[in-house]
């Protein structure tokens, strides 16, 4: 891959925009230039009259593979540069109006689910897998999994992807509300851009509406922020400081099993 290739696009057509996620060769895992193409692209789409509903998906076999480990284990902060508000992937606490569809055409894990999760709605592969797994490198799921997966399916079942670490298939996450349809993986975006374009033919400020005072009323909030997040970047931080943490990313680097030391 070109180094001067954007690590995102956007395609606009029929009042969808399609924002790709084009770190392929990194399974499409975030870095600060991930965040900031994906952030720039919501910006652009949600002051653009001519767009009515977004698609986001990944470039390649895997939807997003989380964070960049690399960069976490090298200190990197991975937010787009001068938009912390943004939050992961320059979309997770990015508040936009226009309604936002996942097209999950691949595997979903950390901070991958975290986005399907930060998404209005979600259609996803037959073959794909939907995951959790922070807790097995010494970290939690600090981009809204942990906010927004118990508000999402009964707390039991968050509870129990959020402290193993182990994935869900497609198959159950639809059967728990995550996700809104399972198609074949390679009828993902398409059938998305489907229901983007259902979604478009409707009156904008009516759909905006919608959106909000639904997020509102399941408890979301419309404003993406406030206590939670707040404590939720506390955390994280402590977190970082852990010799678990650095521990956790080392080996993942390393290609080897992490050794706790609880500290």
């Amino acid at each position: 891959m070109s180094p001067d290739a954007p690590l995102a696009t956007c395609d606009v057509s029929d009042g969808v925009a399609l924002i790709t996620f084009r770190r392929a060769h990194a399974r499409n895992a975030v870095n600060a230039q991930l965040s900031a193409a994906v952030g720039e692209a919501l910006e652009a789409a949600d002051a653009d009259p001519a767009v009515r509903a977004v698609v986001v998906t990944g470039d390649g076999p895997v939807f997003c593979a989380g964070a960049d480990l690399k960069g976490i284990a090298a200190g990197e902060d991975l937010t787009a540069p001068g938009h912390p508000e943004w939050g992961f992937a320059g979309l997770v606490q990015h508040a936009v109006s226009l309604p936002v569809i996942a097209a999950v055409n691949g595997h979903a894990m950390g901070g991958g689910a975290e986005i399907v999760l930060a998404c209005d709605l979600a259609v996803m592969a037959g073959d794909a897998l939907f995951g959790l797994p922070e807790v097995t490198r010494g970290l939690y799921a600090a981009a809204g999994g942990t906010i927004r997966l118990p508000r999402q399916v009964p707390l039991k079942v968050a509870l129990q992807a959020g402290l193993t670490g182990d994935p869900m298939t497609a198959g159950d996450a639809a059967r728990w509300g995550l996700i809104n349809a399972v198609v074949p993986r390679s009828d993902v975006v398409d059938e998305a851009l489907t229901l983007a374009r259902r979604i478009a033919a409707n009156a904008p400020l009516a759909v905006a509406v919608t959106k909000s005072m639904m997020h509102a009323a399941a408890g979301a909030g419309p404003e993406w922020g406030g206590a939670l997040w707040r404590r939720q970047d506390q955390e994280m931080a402590r977190l970082l400081r852990s010799r678990d943490a650095r521990e956790g990313a080392q080996a993942f680097v390393e290609k080897r099993p992490p050794a706790w030391t609880g500290r």
